[in-house]
């Protein structure tokens, strides 16, 4: 009998305070229905995730598609621009060789050379100030020292009569558009002897 007594005191002492395994005076039924709340908020949790990444989708996707629209839209406008940039231009243009064919026809029969003189220059004035509406500017060389961003020298001089590096004469006038040159003017420059 001293071993049942022993069996009996190992049980209580199972059962006791001290044991690790005891399960805190929860029994099961309260494990299971803490199990399925758990389950329940984890649930809960993960449709609550699923549809914020759903959303989060949806936005993503209309984004991507207004930027595709968005890039379409700028090279159609891009393309448009280099197509039809120029009308304006040439719109005036067209106002200035209806003039140089009024004086071809008004000089074919004409002697005088100062009337085909007055019809050309105004035809040349009327075109030059078109181009310069538009933002066309002539290279300044008149008594300009040399720069190599606006001008090219095709031609050196050694001569005392002007300081070094200065433009002598002009052989071909150059032009820019705003900063942007267009074509540099050829120029001769002064070298010292």
């Amino acid at each position: 009998m001293g071993n049942e007594n022993k069996e009996t005191d190992n049980v209580e002492e199972l059962k006791s305070d001290n044991n690790p395994f005891a399960n805190d005076g929860l029994n099961s039924s309260d494990t299971v229905e803490n199990a399925e709340e758990s389950d329940t908020q984890i649930t809960d949790e993960i449709t609550t995730l699923k549809n914020e990444l759903d959303k989060i989708n949806n936005q993503y996707i209309r984004l991507a598609a207004d930027f595709d629209n968005y890039r379409k839209r700028q090279m159609q406008e891009r393309e448009a621009l280099l197509k039809y940039g120029a009308e304006e231009t040439l719109k005036k243009m067209i106002e200035a060789l209806d003039n140089i064919d009024r004086a071809k026809s008004s000089v074919e029969n004409v002697e005088d050379v100062n009337i085909v003189k007055e019809s050309y220059n105004l035809v040349f004035k009327q075109i030059y100030d078109v181009l310069q509406k538009i933002g066309l500017e002539v290279i300044d060389t008149k008594d300009k020292e040399f720069d190599p961003n606006l001008h090219e020298a095709v031609m050196q001089t050694p001569t005392g009569d002007y300081p070094e590096n200065t433009i002598i004469a002009e052989l071909q006038k150059g032009y820019k558009l705003g900063d942007k040159v267009l074509r540099p003017s050829l120029v001769n420059v002064a070298v010292s002897e």
